[in-house]
Parts: C-alpha cells; sequence; structure tokens
C-alpha cells in the first residue's frame, strides 16, 4: 500500500476507477429484478426468409421527427383533495376482489387448459379456437404484470416465448384476432417487463402476420392461409369486415417502433391511405362501409354503416394512431373528425325514456337509394367503446363536444346495465329514438303498443339477451373516469362488477351466460364459455379503475382494442424519431 501512494499516477487511476464503479453502481439504473433472462425457442418456420412476390420498391418509413406534446388525456388528479384512509381502504378492498376473480380464473386455467386458447368455466376443460397458441395465456401477460402477479407472470412468460407459430392443427388463422391478442400482448408484455425474449416472439409473428400484406395491391385478407402465404398466393377479401382488415396499425407500428423496421409501418401505412383517399366517395361520406371489398378497393357500393360489430375499431384506432405515432401523421386526425362528423349527423341518437335521461347510443346506418341514410337504433354491447374512442378524440384534438359526447355514451351503457334484472346490459337491444340529441317526453301508450312488455321501459326488443363476459362497458366508464376524475364512475364500476360477479361465477371461473332477463342474476343459465378477454380486457379496466392513476397512465400509453398497453412516444425524449 505504501508503494501505491509514493506512485501518484497509478494512485490517481485507482481512485478513478473507484469514482467510475461507484457512478455505475449508483447511478446507472440496475435491472429490475423482472428481467428474468427466458429461453427463447426459435418457431419451427422463419417467416422472415420468405421471399416475397409482390415486393414493395420504397418502404414508407415511420413518421421522422420530436414527437408533438400532446394535450393531456387525464384528469389532474394531483390537483385533487387527497383522499382519506377510508377511501384508499375502500378502493383496495375492491383491487383485491376483482384480482381475486383473476386469479381463480387464471388458476383452473393453468390446471385445466394450460397452452389451450380456451377454458370452458363449467366443465372444466380446454379448447382451441385461435390456433391454439395459448390465447388466455397470452392475453393476460399484462394483466399478470399489472396485478403485480409476477411468480405467475415469470411461468407464463416462460412459456409463451416457447409458443411454434408453426405448430397448429389449423391451416388459417384469422389475421386480425392474431394480431390484437397474440401480437399485442406480446408486445405490452415486453413494453411493461422489457423481457427480451417476449419481444423476439413477438417478431417471429409479426414477420409471419406481415406476410399476409403480400398481395397484388398489398391489402390484407381476412385469413392468412399459410401455404398460400408461403406460395405467394393470397389474395384480398371481396367482403370482408372492415375492421378486420384495416385495425394492426397499433400493433405494427408499435413493433416498427421496437424494432427500427420500417417494413411494418409500411404494411400498415398503405391500408391507411387507402381509407383516407375513399373516405369521402361511399354512401355516407366521411365513414366506410361495413363489408369492404379489398380488393378493387371500391367503396362506393356497399350501404350499411356502423360502429358496432364488424367495423368498430377501423374507428376505434384513429385517435390511437394519432397517438402513437406522436401526432406526426395529421392524417388520423382528418379522418377521426370527418368520421365523427358523419356519426354525430347520421348514427348518434338519444333514446325514449321514463326520466328522460341525458344519455346517448349510435345506431346503425343503411343508405336507401330512394331516401338516403335511415336510421336503425340497434345497440350493441361492443358499441359501448365508442364512448372511450369520442373521449380520447376530443381530449387529443381539443374537440369539446365530444368529451360531452364521450360521458352520454358512457353513461347511457349504465343506465342499460342498471336497467335489466340482473344488471347487465344485453349484447343487441332496440331503443325507442327520440326526434333530436334534445330531450323528448315518455310515451307510455306507445312504448306498451310497440315494444315487447317482458323487456325494461324504454327497450323495444332484444334480438341477442346474452352477455359474453365482453368489457366495452367497462372500458368506455374507466375512460371516463381517467378524463374526469369524478368518482361517480367508480361507484358505477363496482356496481357493474357486483352484477357481473354474481350472474356469470362458476365453481372454476367465469361464463358467459344465455339471458341477462332472468329473474334474479343466480338464476342464469351459463354457457360453458370464458373468451381470452374475459382476463385480457374486462377484468383489467376493473382493476384499473380502481388503481392509482399512475398506473397505465393513458398519457404515457395507449390501449389497443385488446387492452394491451404500448408506450406512447413523448415530447420530453422516449422514442423520439431521427
Amino acid at each position: 500500500m505504501a508503494a501505491l501512494f509514493r506512485r501518484p499516477t497509478r494512485l490517481l487511476t485507482v481512485v478513478a476507477a473507484i469514482v467510475v464503479l461507484y457512478i455505475l453502481v449508483i447511478f446507472i439504473p440496475k435491472p429490475p429484478e423482472e428481467l428474468y433472462g427466458f429461453q427463447y425457442f426459435r418457431s419451427s418456420f422463419d417467416w422472415s426468409t420468405l421471399t416475397e412476390r409482390n415486393p414493395v420498391a420504397k418502404l414508407t418509413p415511420l413518421p421522422r421527427g420530436s414527437p408533438k406534446r400532446l394535450p393531456k388525456f387525464q384528469h389532474n388528479f394531483a390537483s385533487d383533495k387527497a383522499p382519506s384512509r377510508e377511501r384508499l381502504d375502500l378502493l383496495e378492498s375492491r383491487r383485491t376482489e376483482i384480482r381475486g376473480a383473476f386469479v381463480k380464473s387464471w388458476n383452473s386455467y393453468k390446471k385445466y387448459a394450460w397452452m389451450y386458447d380456451e377454458l370452458t368455466p363449467v366443465s372444466g376443460e380446454g379448447k382451441d379456437t385461435l390456433g391454439g397458441w395459448a390465447a388466455t395465456l397470452v392475453d393476460s401477460l399484462d394483466t399478470l404484470w399489472i396485478m403485480e402477479l409476477r411468480d405467475e407472470f415469470r411461468h407464463a412468460a416462460a412459456a409463451a416465448v416457447t409458443l411454434d407459430w408453426s405448430k397448429t392443427k389449423e391451416t388459417a388463422c384469422n389475421f386480425f384476432e392474431t394480431t390484437i391478442r397474440h401480437l399485442g400482448g406480446l408486445l405490452s408484455a415486453y413494453d411493461l417487463s422489457k423481457e427480451a425474449a417476449l419481444l423476439e416472439k413477438a417478431i417471429e409473428l409479426g414477420d409471419m402476420l406481415y406476410s399476409a400484406y403480400d398481395t397484388d395491391n398489398r391489402m390484407p385478407p381476412f385469413f392468412l392461409d399459410f401455404d398460400l402465404a408461403k406460395e405467394g398466393l393470397l389474395v384480398p377479401g371481396v367482403h370482408d369486415p372492415s375492421a378486420a382488415v384495416t385495425s394492426s396499425g397499433l400493433e405494427f407500428t408499435r413493433l416498427a417502433q421496437l424494432t427500427g423496421q420500417d417494413k411494418y409501418y409500411d404494411a400498415i401505412d398503405r391500408v391507411a391511405r387507402v381509407l383516407d383517399q375513399t373516405q369521402n366517395s361511399t354512401k355516407l361520406p366521411g365513414m366506410w362501409p361495413t363489408f369492404l371489398n379489398m380488393r378493387n378497393l371500391d367503396f362506393s357500393g356497399q350501404r350499411g354503416f356502423t360502429l358496432g360489430a364488424l367495423a368498430d375499431s377501423l374507428y376505434e384506432y384513429l385517435p390511437k394512431m394519432y397517438a402513437i405515432t406522436g401526432g406526426l401523421e395529421p392524417m388520423y386526425e382528418k379522418m377521426y373528425r370527418d368520421a365523427m362528423d358523419a356519426v354525430t349527423k347520421h348514427l348518434l341518437f338519444r333514446p325514449m325514456t321514463p326520466g328522460q335521461d341525458d344519455i346517448l347510443f349510435t345506431g346503425s346506418v343503411y343508405v336507401s337509394s330512394q331516401d338516403g341514410p335511415e336510421l336503425d337504433t340497434e345497440g350493441q354491447h361492443l358499441g359501448c367503446f365508442v364512448g372511450g374512442m369520442f373521449g380520447l378524440g376530443g381530449k387529443l384534438f381539443n374537440i369539446p363536444e365530444h368529451t360531452k359526447i364521450a360521458e352520454k355514451i358512457a353513461r347511457g351503457c349504465a343506465w342499460a346495465y342498471n336497467a335489466f334484472s340482473t344488471g347487465i346490459m344485453p349484447e343487441t337491444f332496440t331503443l325507442f329514438p327520440c326526434p333530436s340529441l334534445e330531450p323528448c317526453p315518455w310515451d307510455e301508450v306507445y312504448w306498451e303498443g310497440t315494444a315487447d312488455r317482458r323487456l325494461p321501459k324504454g327497450f323495444k326488443n332484444t334480438m341477442d339477451p346474452k352477455y359474453i363476459l365482453r368489457p366495452e362497458a367497462i372500458e368506455s366508464i374507466f375512460f371516463m373516469y381517467r378524463m374526469t376524475g369524478n368518482p361517480e364512475y367508480q361507484e358505477i364500476a363496482w356496481g357493474m362488477f357486483q352484477s357481473i360477479k354474481k350472474a356469470t361465477e362458476t365453481k372454476l371461473a367465469f361464463s358467459a351466460i344465455s339471458d341477462v332477463m332472468v329473474a334474479k342474476a343466480g338464476d342464469t343459465e351459463k354457457t360453458d364459455s370464458m373468451e381470452s378477454f374475459w382476463t385480457s380486457e374486462t377484468l383489467k379496466y376493473f382493476y384499473l379503475i380502481f388503481s392509482p392513476p399512475d398506473l397505465i397512465d393513458l398519457d404515457k400509453y395507449v390501449l389497443n382494442t385488446e387492452a394491451h398497453p404500448f408506450l406512447r412516444p413523448s415530447a420530453r425524449g422516449f422514442f423520439t424519431y431521427t
């Protein structure tokens, strides 16, 4: 040691090394304990090696430049009075009960249906509905993380990265469902955990799904036929659900951001350009028809338009794509504004109710060659997502009227839940419309003479009385709470959860039910079905509405249509494009 002090140069070197080591230990973030280093298993076929038959001459790159500082969506909760200890305890107890419902469902899936797509929650078996790629497992990864079930996350993620996308009994996959559930699930789990193996598995799947765009006009088909894709023989459909072939924007954009590969963004940008170019040449300018001819890209002949089933996420993704591209692609704002102008004018309606409730719903429109747009006041449980969409669009694009519409739609869904004996809204139903969006008096005589008298007052009929564990109503209630900070939405949510739990719980988990109009919630007929969105979406939204608002902050994340959170670019430095 004495010799060391007699040599100043060596001493300075040692001191400098100690200082550097100190800086490394103290100031450089340590890898979180959740980085488990799973062993990654490559699928038996590498889709990235496939030679394209219809290659792109020049890829459209991700938008370049620093993301814009977009308007805040979330309420400024920090400005509110701090909740009391009693309130915090109540919220925690509710989260605990919701987490318990998830754990019950998850444990039964593990025991009876591990690596199958779904659990049958009455008979206790596994079944494959989406290729046999463990849909419930992959779809639930981010919920496990969010609910701080980290050991379960570790176990599930380790299984997810062993999936072989070429190992399936099917000859084709549903392109849309595989994108939103599997690709979306893996990407969000990576965004939350930063576990590299999950991203690698997502890239594998992304390359398989990317092959769907190898058609003569670069438009994807509804089903991705594996053999046709490998031979370069895929062709777009002539009557495909509009949502199914246009709603991969969030997932492919996020994949492009994480990998730096523009090919993924190029694929979905070409679809978006077609939508932009055709938006005002349809039978209902501003909207696209429910079914699209993706082969010749002529959308002018179809006459049906909706925000409900078959078309929903086409519209949902417009403001969300603006958010995930950091506001650098103005096309999405333009399309959102034009579409919602048409929706507000033609599809939005106020129902006639005994209490003249200040609520709204969206219906569907058929454009008659003689009479023009004709409104069908059919409501859909699935259509309840529209409240969240109007809220997000209203905030992002500074349209105050849209945030008001958002609350009225969300409250309309809550009203429909409360109207039925089980406390749950049916899958589809028809309402009596007011002449305008203004209040109208209740007409008891008219209702009695034209409605199905078994239904609550205000409802005309129900074509499909089941409930399949759908998330869309709680989705909009959650968005409204985060947007306004109004705790009333938490109370609405709690009532919804209690009703759903009572009506759908089985010995093993929770099941879809055949009819929400039974006398008591406990008397419902269980149909032995539990789709993966129960654990991916419904329970996640219920959990988040009672959680601190910085858990999946909607100014930092954008949620895909399966409620998978993706990190958004930030003007403060995250994912600044160059």
